[in-house]
């Protein structure tokens, strides 16, 4: 066999690949819908769809929420995915009606909600894209998104505390690295909800947009993170993520060796080399 037959064969069989892959990224689900979106279509939509229940958080819709991910995260084209509900609700909480009979033994052993945190683990950039109520779950999962950006009707909250139960998938956590401890409090010892002006000077979110654009305004977003290497994304991801987990010091100590680990890419190089040559550059992901 030639080169050139190797080379084509091998071409076909990883476009077939990929092809596959893609299939699978815009499958049929039961409680999300999946798209492609972009210009390139290099941006994976990921929309919560149980609006009569305004998109409670069952297992099995969340079950589907990191499986779609997943898929995403393994097709080559895909530069960052949005993650959205309606303009009613992002996600009113977790789904009451599946907690409600469950017993300590049952919770604690079978490890409920920790299956969620497997968005967390994903390497591509992950905006939330924000509108109606985003409460108990449903702030806890636009907060495992990398940006939230929120319509200007937006509400989030953490009120587990008014139904006997504190948060549980990150809302203590998370909410109290990103808008303080005195915040965090307030709003998870009272349930009371903030709205998308206040999450925005809290720092829970970077943008307000009308409801009617934030979907948009997240793709754009996705778009403009899909111009830049792959790789360098990931491994930049990484690095900020790093940020919450750790000390200042350990964080910089980490920051340098990634920063390190880039000028062993070929798109470091590449970067570089354009920005000297005043041209726009062509990353390899590699």
């Amino acid at each position: 066999m030639t080169a050139l037959v190797r080379n084509y064969s091998k071409f076909i069989l990883n476009n077939h690949q990929n092809q596959f892959i893609r299939s699978l990224s815009t499958k049929a689900y039961e409680y999300i819908k999946t798209e492609l979106k972009g210009a390139k279509q290099n941006v994976g939509l990921v929309t919560l769809n149980r609006p009569k229940a305004l998109n409670a958080l069952c297992g099995g819709l969340m079950d589907e929420v990191v499986d779609a991910m997943q898929q995403f995260e393994k097709d080559k084209s895909i530069a960052a995915m949005v993650l959205t509900g309606s303009e009613k609700a992002f996600a009113a909480g977790a789904d009451i009606k599946e907690m409600v009979d469950k017993k300590f033994d049952e919770v604690m052993l079978g490890g409920f909600l920790s299956h969620w945190d497997k968005i967390t683990s994903i390497s591509k950039p992950i905006i939330a894209a924000v509108n109606g109520y985003a409460l108990g779950g449903g702030c806890e999962l636009s907060m495992m998104c990398d940006i939230i950006y929120a319509g200007d009707k937006a509400k989030f909250g953490q009120p587990e505390i008014l139904i006997g139960t504190i948060p549980g998938a990150g809302g203590t956590q998370r909410l109290t690295k990103f808008i303080g401890k005195s915040r965090a409090m307030e709003m998870c010892l009272t349930g009371n909800q903030i709205n998308a002006q206040e999450a925005y000077e809290y720092g829970l979110v970077s943008r307000v947009f009308p409801a009617d654009k934030v979907v948009d305004e997240a793709i754009k977003l996705a778009e403009k993170i899909g111009e830049n290497s792959k790789l360098v994304v990931a491994i930049c991801k990484s690095s900020v993520n790093y940020a919450y987990e750790t000390t200042l010091k350990q964080g910089l100590e980490t920051e340098k060796k990634l920063f390190y680990s880039t000028f062993a890419t070929n798109d470091r190089k590449e970067g570089m080399s354009a920005f000297i040559e005043k041209r726009k550059p062509n990353y390899s992901d590699s």
